[in-house]
């Protein structure tokens, strides 16, 4: 029964571990170049700087243009004021009532008269009736007049159509195409520069990791030769051919031992974790790669070839550069035609309620027009030769840090090649001193193991096997890293 469960918790541990990913320096570089963050960021930007060519290509194209609008007057206007609309509306009253208080001292003079002569009565009754009925037609005229003229405008609206065609802007729109059409290429260089920089520190943090790995091998076998030590001293301590101090010194040793093991450990933690954060890749990813199995790293592949006429043409931030002069040429280009004549055609149709082409109507009613605009500047007070002055010193700004890149492309070329021959040379010289530092151990073991030899030697020889096979695995580590450099300065990552 307990074996059962035995099998069930360690088949459990390895369900729930998470299994270690193998990677070799190829599919790190691959990962980097897809999942990078940074990457992806500089992708975005030569997605939007296309983008933006590509838009300004349009601008030689004829653009339509929609405008509508709508208010809500809180006020009507009146094109009459009210003393005009009272007396409009009362024409009729206003001629007849004077004209009737005029005729009322006539009609008691004639009173008489009309007695005698009934017939003479129901005439005047009917010319005042008549009159009465003109002063209300005039009234009514008048109100129409008011009427007509009665706006209610407090809802107001618009809509305009308009085309237009630039036919000469001073060459400000070629200048913009091409001045878009370098930043678009811009962006792809920067992309490339980023990608090449990504991929150096992705080798660095490879070979990083691969040189921890190696020292952590070598810090457990140095740890495992101080215990065997150890174990030694004290039987010769209890056989009492070995001071208890000799065992403190061995003792002490040995902690030194696991605490440099320990520091390793962690530094390798915090290595493959870098890496993990170059490739794209969670930080708590269980990795391995390829190449921590190796006893020794390969320092026999084929140097970078390569000059500094290669490295000029092959650098990203030389034909950034170069991009940049031509960008600051184009707006100084741009910068002369903002003074130049702009000529376009434009053509359009307009509608509008209320509106006038019949009167005053709440009616929506259009209308079309076509013809050309032409603006130029005539005195700025010398405002466009300053700015091109402006310009002018970018460019010529641009091309000296051109030539002083390539300077500084040059040097660098040369200082790689001077580190790659430095790095040969020590990886050379750590191999003779690797011979002479196994065989020093070798003879102080047998030396000690025959008592000959002193502890403190023994160590000694301990020290310097220790420090002889880090050096190897530095010196290999750097012709890697040399490589790296080189080929990074000559631009063929």
């Amino acid at each position: 029964m307990k074996r059962s469960a035995t099998i069930l918790w360690f088949c459990f541990f390895f369900t729930i571990m998470p299994a270690q990913r193998v990677l070799t320096l190829e599919e790190c570089r691959d990962m980097a170049l897809r999942d990078n963050a940074s990457l992806a960021a500089a992708r975005a930007t030569v997605v939007q700087r296309s983008a933006e060519h590509e838009a300004a290509l349009t601008n030689t194209l004829p653009k339509l243009q929609l405008t509508a609008t709508y208010m809500r007057l809180g006020r009507e206007l009146s094109i009459l004021t009210d003393d005009q609309k009272s007396a409009l509306s009362n024409l009729g009253t206003n001629i007849i009532s004077p004209l009737q208080d005029r005729l009322t001292p006539f009609a008691e003079a004639i009173a008489p008269i009309l007695q005698r002569f009934p017939d003479l009565a129901s005439l005047v009754t009917r010319i005042g009736t008549g009159a009465q009925n003109f002063a209300e037609a005039l009234n009514s005229a008048g109100q129409g007049v008011v009427d007509a003229f009665h706006t209610d405008n407090r809802n107001m609206g618009g809509a305009a159509l308009l085309l237009t065609q630039p036919i000469y802007m001073g060459g400000k729109i070629r200048a913009y195409n091409r001045l878009t059409g370098y930043t678009a290429q811009l962006a792809g260089e920067q992309l490339r520069s980023a990608e090449e920089g990504v991929l150096l520190d992705v080798e660095t943090a490879y070979w990083q990791v691969i040189s921890l790995a190696a020292k952590k091998k070598l810090a457990e076998d140095y740890l495992e030769m101080l215990r065997h030590l150890e174990h030694d001293v004290e039987l010769m301590v209890k056989e009492e051919v070995a001071t208890r101090a000799t065992l403190l010194t061995v003792n002490v040793k040995v902690d030194e031992a696991e605490m440099t093991l320990l520091k390793v450990e962690d530094g390798l933690a915090l290595s493959r974790m870098l890496l993990c954060q170059l490739c794209g890749l969670p930080l708590n990813t269980s990795i391995v790669l390829a190449d921590e199995d190796l006893d020794d790293v390969a320092t026999h592949t084929a140097d970078p070839m390569g000059d500094t006429i290669q490295a000029y043409a092959n650098r990203p931030e030389i034909r950034q550069l170069t991009l940049a002069t031509y960008i600051y040429r184009e707006k100084e280009h741009i910068v002369a035609a903002d003074f130049r004549p702009n000529l376009a055609f434009v053509a359009g149709m307009t509608y509008s309620t209320p509106s006038l082409y019949n009167g005053f109507e709440n009616k929506l009613r259009g209308n079309w027009a076509i013809g050309v605009t032409f603006s130029m500047p005539l005195w700025t007070w010398h405002e466009g030769r300053y700015k091109r002055k402006a310009a002018r010193a970018e460019g010529l700004v641009a091309s000296l840090r051109l030539q002083d890149a390539k300077q500084k492309i040059a040097l660098q070329v040369e200082q790689c090649r001077y580190r790659l021959t430095e790095a040969h040379r020590r990886v050379a010289l750590s191999l003779h001193n690797l011979e002479r530092a196994d065989e020093n151990i070798r003879i102080s073991n047998l030396g000690h193991h025959e008592q000959v030899i002193t502890t403190s030697d023994v160590l000694q020889a301990h020290t310097a096997w220790l420090q002889a096979h880090s050096e190897k695995i530095d010196a290999q580590i750097e012709v890697r890293l040399a490589q790296t450099s080189l080929r990074k300065a000559l631009g063929t990552m």
